[in-house]
């Protein structure tokens, strides 16, 4: 029999699903993407082996020009119901303020970010929890076959999959290794030892010396206190990260002192997580009646803070643009597929996701007189800017007003 999407499935049985868009990966890009698309009335089948996200450390916090995007397409208030704002960062280095960020901002479990994006779907039933096991591409209709017996068909299938290759290799689609172990990532939550909030909305503290590799730590507040996320360019396998791993108190205050006059005595209250990233980037990946976005099409530096940017403009430019166009003619074939890959604004986040991924590393870890020089001018700049802006308040505003005008 063939029910679709809008319906509730019954697992005890086997059934025929039918979409116009299947989305394998029920994560942050998936359960955007189909949000935009179901509620512009396409039927959308979001298949995730997961009906809840599980707590993991992946996007911890948005600001900035992402908040547009999300504005754009839809999410800001949700995000604002379920995230904690902030507006101020007080960014350091070697213990003394560099300067100031202002802008709104909000941080968050991934797992409640996922859970929003999800929620904004019109039908519930558009999830599937299930796992796809095969998948049949053509010029015209795709087929997916689940784990559970049951398949789906749609006119498109979109890979929200991640870094998880498996179905993509079955494809034929590879994955090349640009940076190997580019860089690690640590996440933990803290809280002052008196209980007493901490004197800071949100901080940044800069690595201080290049041997550590450490790029800058960020904290900012979260509902169940401080979260810290940690940024480093070394080697996974130095002992370093097991000290972290199981002192994380005295190893941050060890490899960044400049902090203890800002933390206090502190503790961290929950298991801290780590993520080594590799730089990798899909190959062989145009084939009729698939696209991928995020992640499983080109990964990030997480330091870089770029991923998400990328990942909005994946959803925005595939689900608002390409999508609604593809689906008003008969056949998906490679004349469609190839519009998303060589759209300009997406090409140019990748791009641009690939260049601050090794900018963030030279200006972290290369300890040559260039880039020495490079990162003195740099926080110099900043510094020098800030002062400014304290003896004449508002004065770098009307001046990047100006020079948009």
């Amino acid at each position: 029999m063939t029910r679709t999407v809008t319906e509730p499935v019954d697992g005890g049985e086997t059934a025929t699903i039918d979409s116009d868009v299947a989305i394998v990966g029920g994560g942050l890009a998936g359960s955007l993407a189909a949000a935009v698309l179901a509620r512009a009335g396409h039927r959308v089948a979001l298949i995730d082996k997961r009906a809840v996200y599980p707590d993991e450390f992946r996007v911890e916090k948005i600001g900035g020009h992402q908040l547009a995007m999300l504005r754009k397409l839809g999410f800001l208030d949700a995000l604002d119901k379920v995230a904690c704002r902030y507006d101020q960062v007080l960014n350091i280095r070697e213990g003394k303020v560099v300067d100031v960020s202002v802008g709104q901002a909000y941080g968050f479990p991934y797992a409640d970010l996922v859970a929003m994006a999800r929620s904004q779907m019109p039908h519930s039933s558009g999830l599937i929890v299930d796992e796809v096991t095969a998948i049949s591409c053509s010029d015209d209709v795709q087929h997916l076959e689940l784990a559970s017996g049951r398949q789906v068909t749609a006119r498109l299938v979109v890979l929200a999959t991640g870094m998880a290759g498996a179905l993509a290799y079955k494809l034929g689609i590879r994955r090349r290794v640009l940076a190997e172990r580019h860089s690690v990532s640590f996440g933990f939550t803290i809280v002052r030892q008196d209980g007493r909030p901490f004197d800071f909305e949100a901080l940044t503290c800069y690595g201080e010396r290049t041997a550590d590799g450490i790029d800058y730590l960020s904290l900012f507040p979260v509902r169940a206190g401080m979260r810290a996320n940690l940024f480093m360019f070394r080697d996974p396998t130095d002992p370093v990260m097991r000290e972290l791993r199981r002192e994380p108190e005295a190893t941050i205050l060890r490899l960044l002192p400049g902090l203890r006059s800002y933390l206090g005595d502190f503790r961290v209250t929950d298991r801290v997580q780590n993520w080594v990233m590799d730089l990798t980037v899909v190959e062989g990946h145009l084939r009729p009646g698939i696209v991928l976005i995020g992640d499983a099409f080109q990964t990030n530096c997480p330091a870089a803070g770029t991923g998400v940017a990328r990942l909005l403009v994946d959803v925005d430019r595939l689900c608002t643009e390409y999508v609604p166009q593809w689906l008003m003619t008969a056949g998906m074939g490679l004349e469609k597929i190839s519009q998303f890959y060589a759209d300009r604004d997406k090409i140019a986040a990748d791009q641009q996701s690939l260049k601050m991924a090794r900018f963030r590393q030279a200006l972290t870890s290369r300890n040559d007189i260039g880039w020495d020089v490079r990162r003195r001018v740099h926080f110099l700049r900043r510094s020098l800017t800030h002062r400014v802006d304290q003896m004449h308040p508002g004065w770098l505003g009307r001046v990047r007003g100006a020079l948009r005008a």
